[in-house]
C-alpha cells in the first residue's frame, strides 16, 4: 500500500493543472515537463538485488518505464457481476475491435487469465484516448455509469492478489488493518457474502406459500449450500472490520464499501500497530472478559511504493534508500499485531507494493522471530494457488542500501564498521532485523522462497510482494529490542550517549514527505493525543489487560500508522525495559483520559479540533417503531427484530434506522465507552417519511436495505413486475400518474398499484420468459426495488445515477429522465405536484434537489448528525431518497472535515 508524496498526485488544488485564482476565476490549465524515468541509485540497487538474466533485466526496466495499463474488476454478488461482465463481452468489445486510433487498430479489453470467473479485465489503450476519442464514448459511458453505482471497481491488477490468497470462506471473521481506499476490502466483503442470496432463497422457499420458484442457479457453488453458513437462516454470519489510521481516509472506505450494502461490516479508525482488543460476549462465563480473534487478517501495509513506478512517475526522481528504511519497524509492528489478533489455525496475508526486501522478506522474518519462530508461525506455500499468475520466489539473501547509497551484506558488516568509527554510531536507520536471519538463529532456515514477488515485466502490471502466514499456536510476542551497539571506549561512549540515537537521526529534506504514510493528510490531534494503549481497557472501575497485547504498549508509538518527524525522534528507552509494564503503570497511563467507573462514562464528546462520531444505540425488539414497521410491511417473524440501531445520543429513531448482523451488534454494544473508534457500521434500512395519514407507515425501506429485507416482506406490500417495457416506464418516468384511468398505462402492475394502500412497498422484478421459451439476455436478473405510492403517482425510489445505469445496462438507452409531475400540463402539473406534496407524500414525490433541501431542513431541527457526517464525509453519491443531509452546526462539529472532503 504505497503512498505517493504529498502534492504530487493532485492534492488540494493540484491534479491536472486547474484550480482557481485569488478572484475566484479558473486559472489556465498548465502543462508540466515530463519526469525523466532515470534514477541511478534505484537502478544500481535493484540490478544488484534482483537476479535476472541480462535480456530479462532489460525487459524489467523497459516495463517499469511504460505506462500502466488500465484495469477494472466486476464486483458485487457473483451472479450480478457475471451479468455486467456479459455486457462488456457482447455489447462493447465487438464495437472496440472496429476502432482505429491514429491508423492503428485498438486492442480491446482482455480478461486477466488468473482471476476467478474472468471478473478482472485490463486494457492497454491510454485513459486519455478512452475519455476523449469519440468512438469510445459508449464504452466510456458504460465504465463511468457502472463504476458510479458500484458494479465496477477501478483497481490495479496486482492489488487484487492478496485477498485471493486469504482463502476467506462464509462465516469467517476478517480484519483489514490498513484498508483505505477500500478495493481489497470490497473483495473480502464479497467473499464473506458469497452464496448468501442462494442460501436465503432456499430458506425462504422452505416456509413460503409459493413453492413454484425457479431452481437455484448456484447449486454447484459450495458457498450456496446452507451448510456453508447455516447459523442465521442463510444470512451471512461473517464479519469484516476495515480499519485505517487516517480519519478522512476511513470515510473513503465507507463510500467504497457502502455500495455492497453489507450489515456484516464495521469501519474503524485506529493505529494498526496498536489495534485495540475488541470485547465480545462470553456465554460460558459472562463475568470474564472475552476478546475477538480473527480467522483472516490482511496487512497491506504502508510502504515506499517503488513497485508503482509505472503509475507514480514522480518516484523516479524522489526514490531514495531511506524511504524504505524508515518504514521497516512500523511494518514489523503491524505484522506482529496482526499475528497476535489471529486465531490459532488462522491466516495473515502480508503485502506491499514495494520491491525492497527491507519492507518485505526482512519484515516477515523479523515478525516471525518476535512471535515465537517457525514453531508458532509458518510461511505457507501458495505456489499451487492462482496457477496462471507469473511470479518469482522470495529472497533468501539480500543487501541493504543505506541513505548514502552504500550496500551492506550483513549486520556483522555494520558492527565492524561502527567499531572503526570515532563515535561508534552505525549508518542511519540500519537495524539488525533488516538483514537476512544469521546462520544459527532460529529463523535462519525460514522458507522465505515461499513468499511471492510479482514484477512489472512478467504480465505487464505493477510490482507487488505477497506472503501468507499460518498461525500454529498462541504465543507471547518478544519485546522489540533496541539497536545493538558494539563495545566502545569511554570517550566514544560519552559522545554516543550525548548525541542522538541512530534511530532518531535527522532525516534529509528529500525524505521528509515520505515519512508520512498517510501523505495526503497529517494525523489528527485526536489520533496523536487520545489513542489509548491497546492492552488497557476500563470497565466498571477495573483495569483489564489483554496479556498478549501488553508488550506492544511499551514498544509501539501511538501515532496512527504514521512515521512522522515527531515519532521518529521520540526516545525509545522503553524498548530495553521489561516487556510487561505493571498494572499500576498502565492504569496511570490512562487514568487522566478514562473514567474509573462505568457510571461515570459520558456519551462520546468531540475532541478539540478532532472528529466526532455519533454513538451506536440499538433498539429493543419490542420498540414501538419496530413493531409498527413490522406490522405495516407484514415482515416475517423469522427476520430478526433485535438488530436495529440508530445513531444519536438519545437512542430513539429520528431520521434513519440501521440494521446489522448479530456479531456486529455484539461488538458495538460490548465496546461502547471503551475508546474504540467506530466510524461506521450497519446498513441504512428505514428512512423517516412524511405520510398522508396515520394508517401509512412513516418509515420507508431504503434502497440499500432492500436486498436484505425484501424476501421477508408480506405479499400485501409486494408488487410483482415481469415485463421489460413496464420497468422502463418506471425508470424513465419519475412520478408517473396513476390517478383516474392513468393506472392502465402501468401494464401488468397497473391494477395492483391501483388497489395497493398508500406508502412504501417492494417492487419485485421477476423477468418473464419470452414467447419462444427463451430469455432476453439483458433482462434475466431478479431484483427488488423500493416503490412509493402516493395519491396521484408512483415513484421508483432510486438515485438518478442508478436509474441511468439500469437504463444503459438493460436497454442500452441513454434517454434523459422525465419528471412527469413537472412536465404534464405545464404549470398545472406543477400545481398538482405541490398539492400532492401537501397531502403527505412530498418526500417521496420530490425530485432529488427538493428532497435534499427537505432533508437539510429536518436535520437543522435536530436529526442524527452521525448519519449526516457519514453521508457528507463519505464523499460519494448519496441516495436520492431523502438523504441525511447535515445541519450547518453538524458540519461545523466535524472540525471542517465534512465540508472539505473531496469527492472519491
Amino acid at each position: 500500500m504505497g503512498r505517493g508524496k504529498k502534492g504530487h498526485r493532485g492534492g488540494r488544488g493540484g491534479g491536472r493543472g486547474g484550480g482557481r485564482d485569488n478572484r475566484g476565476g479558473h486559472r489556465p490549465y498548465q502543462t508540466y515537463p515530463e519526469v525523466p524515468k532515470e534514477n541511478k541509485r534505484l537502478e544500481q540497487y535493484y540490478n544488484s538485488l534482483i537476479d535476472l538474466p541480462e535480456d530479462e533485466r532489460a525487459e524489467f526496466w523497459a516495463a517499469l518505464r511504460r505506462d500502466l495499463p488500465n484495469s477494472f474488476r466486476f464486483c458485487g454478488s457473483k451472479g450480478h457481476a457475471l451479468a455486467v461482465k456479459r455486457l462488456l463481452q457482447t455489447r462493447y468489445i465487438p464495437e472496440i475491435t472496429r476502432i482505429t486510433h491514429e491508423g492503428v487498430a485498438v486492442a480491446p479489453p482482455t480478461a486477466v487469465p488468473w482471476y476467478p470467473d474472468s471478473l478482472a479485465w485490463t486494457m492497454t489503450t491510454p485513459k486519455n484516448v478512452i475519455r476523449k476519442f469519440p468512438p469510445f464514448a459508449a464504452f466510456q459511458k458504460f465504465l463511468v455509469s457502472e463504476t458510479s453505482v458500484g458494479n465496477i471497481s477501478r483497481q490495479e491488477v496486482v492489488s487484487m492478489i492478496p485477498p485471493l490468497l486469504m482463502d476467506v470462506k462464509p462465516g469467517m471473521t476478517v480484519l483489514d488493518l490498513c484498508a483505505a481506499p477500500g478495493s481489497k476490502a470490497a473483495q473480502l466483503l464479497e467473499m464473506i457474502h458469497r452464496g448468501e442470496e442462494a442460501r436465503i432463497r432456499k430458506v425462504i422457499r422452505s416456509f413460503s406459500v409459493d413453492e413454484a420458484k425457479n431452481d437455484d442457479t448456484q447449486e454447484d457453488d459450495e458457498a450456496a449450500r446452507l451448510e456453508a453458513d447455516p447459523g442465521d437462516d442463510g444470512r451471512a454470519t461473517g464479519l469484516l472490520i476495515a480499519n485505517d489510521a487516517d480519519y478522512k481516509r476511513s470515510h473513503m472506505l465507507i463510500h467504497q464499501l457502502k455500495r455492497l450494502s453489507s450489515p456484516n461490516m464495521i469501519v474503524t479508525n485506529h493505529d494498526a500497530t496498536m489495534y485495540p482488543p475488541l470485547r465480545i460476549a462470553n456465554p460460558e462465563n459472562p463475568e470474564k472478559p472475552n476478546y475477538l480473534k480473527f480467522d483472516r487478517i490482511l496487512a497491506d501495509v504502508p510502504c515506499s511504493g517503488d513497485g508503482t513506478l509505472r503509475k507514480n512517475v514522480n518516484l523516479w526522481k524522489d526514490w531514495t534508500p531511506g524511504n524504505a528504511l524508515g518504514l521497516h519497524l512500523t511494518q514489523v509492528r503491524i505484522l506482529v499485531r496482526a499475528l497476535q489478533m489471529l486465531k490459532p489455525g488462522g491466516r495473515v496475508v502480508y503485502s506491499t507494493c514495494s520491491m525492497n526486501p527491507v519492507e518485505n522478506e526482512s519484515v516477515v522474518a523479523a515478525a516471525i522471530e518476535r512471535c515465537g519462530g517457525p514453531e508458532k508461525i509458518e510461511i505457507l506455500d501458495c505456489s499451487d494457488q492462482l496457477p496462471l499468475l507469473k511470479r518469482k520466489p522470495g529472497m533468501r539473501k539480500w543487501q541493504i542500501m543505506d541513505k548514502s547509497g552504500r550496500l551492506w551484506n550483513s549486520w556483522g558488516e555494520v558492527e565492524e564498521y561502527t567499531k572503526s568509527t570515532e563515535d561508534g554510531i552505525a549508518p542511519g536507520r540500519l537495524v539488525e532485523s533488516m538483514f537476512p536471519p544469521p546462520a544459527g538463529s532460529e529463523c535462519a532456515d525460514l522458507p522465505l522462497e515461499r513468499c511471492m514477488r510479482v514484477y512489472a515485466h512478467q504480465q505487464d502490471t505493477g510490482g507487488f510482494f505477497i506472503t501468507a502466514l499460518h498461525k500454529k499456536a498462541e504465543f507471547k510476542a518478544k519485546p522489540e529490542e533496541s539497536r545493538k551497539q558494539p563495545p566502545q571506549n569511554s570517550r566514544a561512549n560519552g559522545r554516543a550517549n550525548a548525541g542522538k540515537r541512530p534511530l532518531e537521526e535527522e532525516e534529509g529534506k528529500e525524505e521528509a514527505d515520505v515519512k508520512k504514510l498517510r501523505l495526503s493528510e497529517e494525523p489528527t490531534k485526536v489520533e496523536q493525543a487520545a489513542t489509548t494503549p491497546a492492552a488497557v481497557v476500563e470497565t466498571e472501575g477495573k483495569t483489564e489487560v489483554e496479556p498478549e497485547v501488553m508488550p506492544e504498549v511499551a514498544e509501539t508509538p501511538a501515532n496512527g500508522c504514521e512515521v512522522n518527524e515527531e515519532a521518529s525522534k521520540a526516545p525509545q528507552q522503553t524498548e530495553s525495559t521489561s516487556a510487561t509494564p505493571s498494572l499500576a503503570t498502565l492504569a496511570a497511563t490512562t487514568a487522566a483520559a478514562t473514567p474509573t467507573t462505568q457510571d461515570q462514562l459520558p456519551e462520546p464528546k468531540r475532541k478539540p479540533d478532532g472528529p466526532y462520531e455519533e454513538p451506536f444505540k440499538f433498539l429493543p425488539a419490542d420498540h414501538e417503531v419496530i413493531k409498527n414497521v413490522a406490522d405495516f410491511y407484514k415482515i416475517s417473524p423469522r427476520f430478526p427484530a433485535d438488530r436495529y440501531m440508530v445513531r444519536n445520543a438519545l437512542g430513539e429513531p429520528a431520521k434513519a434506522i440501521y440494521y446489522t448482523s448479530a456479531l456486529v451488534r455484539d461488538i458495538l454494544v460490548h465496546n461502547e465507552g471503551r475508546g474504540v473508534k467506530f466510524v461506521h457500521g450497519g446498513v441504512k434500512m428505514y428512512v423517516k417519511q412524511d405520510a398522508p395519514s396515520a394508517d401509512v407507515c412513516r418509515w420507508r425501506i431504503q434502497s440499500e436495505g432492500m436486498p436484505i429485507l425484501h424476501g421477508y416482506v408480506g405479499e400485501e406490500r409486494v408488487v410483482v413486475l415481469r415485463k421489460k417495457a413496464t420497468l422502463k416506464k418506471l425508470l424513465v418516468e419519475m412520478f408517473p400518474k396513476i390517478a383516474g384511468d392513468d393506472w392502465r398505462r402501468m401494464d401488468e402492475i397497473g391494477e395492483r398499484v391501483r388497489d395497493l394502500g398508500l406508502g412504501c412497498c417492494v417492487l419485485r422484478i421477476e423477468p418473464e420468459k419470452t414467447g419462444e421459451g427463451g430469455e432476453d439476455e439483458d433482462f434475466v436478473e431478479s431484483m427488488a426495488l423500493p416503490l412509493w405510492k402516493s395519491f396521484q403517482s408512483l415513484n421508483l425510489m432510486l438515485p438518478k445515477e442508478d436509474r441511468s445505469a439500469m437504463l444503459l445496462r438493460i436497454y442500452n438507452d441513454t434517454t434523459p429522465l422525465i419528471n412527469m409531475g413537472i412536465q404534464k400540463d405545464g404549470n398545472k402539473g406543477q400545481q398538482e405536484k405541490k398539492a400532492e406534496g401537501a397531502e403527505g407524500a412530498k418526500d417521496a414525490g420530490a425530485d432529488v434537489d427538493a428532497e435534499m433541501k427537505d432533508a437539510a431542513a429536518v436535520a437543522t431541527d435536530g436529526g442524527e448528525t452521525g448519519d449526516a457526517a457519514e453521508e457528507v464525509q463519505g464523499a460519494g453519491a448519496a441516495d436520492a431518497e431523502v438523504t441525511d443531509a447535515p445541519a450547518p452546526e453538524a458540519v461545523g462539529d466535524q472540525g471542517g472535515t465534512a465540508a472539505e472532503e473531496p469527492k472519491a
